[in-house]
């Protein structure tokens, strides 16, 4: 079935940097022609320095909404009417839409992350989490960890300054006592100890899909039983994971 565009069809899309490798587009245009409705979703590749010009521009050619991928979950806010409490929480944003206020943000990143955990049977607040970066896609890896109930989560970072900012982010949020965050050194030795392992990075993401943010000796440090989790699905599987 596919998406029959008219000279009514209202225009959604995804935003990012680099576009070509979501599967989004897929995925949302087949919702849409399962539902019947008059809509197109689009891939829209936007670069960092061109993101404010592109926001008027969806303003003026009437787009109705779009997702946000990488890297634009954080710099968006800025250029945003309104924020949900939820993204409030999470620092971050994936979904934008537009009504009588202007653009509206919103985040989905941490139910669409804690899902596919909630199935397995493991003891949550009994979890050490081992998450790589510190952008707005980690951002929500946190919270959804807290919500799942781990009490130790570990930030790790190749950025000094923008794994300081990170941690200064959450000072006044209840989950200071629970972010810890690291140097890139030390990863080998904080993935001995990890219960769960998370790629937040864009590392391995298409074109670039032999790449991996961990090197096959560090990941050999990955206790049997830990989950290795990746935010890439293009591809399936990626590096990370197949090292794991």
């Amino acid at each position: 079935m596919m998406v029959q565009i008219t000279g009514t069809t209202k225009l959604l899309g995804v935003i990012g940097d680099p576009v070509e490798h979501s599967l989004s587009p897929l995925m949302h245009n087949q919702a849409i022609a399962s539902l019947g409705v008059d809509y197109v979703y689009l891939p829209l590749p936007v670069k960092s320095a061109d993101l404010k010009n592109a926001i008027a521009g969806f303003e003026a050619i009437g787009l109705v909404g779009f997702s946000i991928t990488i890297p634009h979950k954080q710099t968006i806010i800025p250029l945003l009417s309104e924020i949900s409490t939820v993204a409030q929480g999470v620092g971050a944003v994936n979904t934008v839409y537009r009504n009588d206020h202007g653009w509206i943000g919103t985040n989905t990143d941490i139910e669409g992350f804690i899902t596919p955990l909630q199935g397995y049977d493991r003891d949550w607040t009994q979890t050490t989490v081992v998450i790589l970066g510190c952008g707005g896609a980690a951002r929500a890896v946190v919270v959804g960890c807290a919500e799942l109930g781990c009490t130790e989560i570990h930030v790790v970072g190749r950025n000094q300054d923008k794994l300081g900012q990170f941690k200064e982010s959450w000072i006044n949020s209840d989950l200071a006592i629970t972010i810890h965050t690291h140097a890139w050194e030390q990863l080998p030795e904080l993935i001995g100890q990890a219960n769960l392992l998370v790629n937040a990075t864009p590392v391995g993401m298409y074109p670039n899909i032999e790449q991996s943010p961990v090197d096959q000796l560090a990941m050999a440090r990955l206790p049997e039983n830990a989950i290795a989790y990746d935010l890439i699905y293009t591809p399936n599987p990626t590096q990370f994971l197949r090292q794991a």
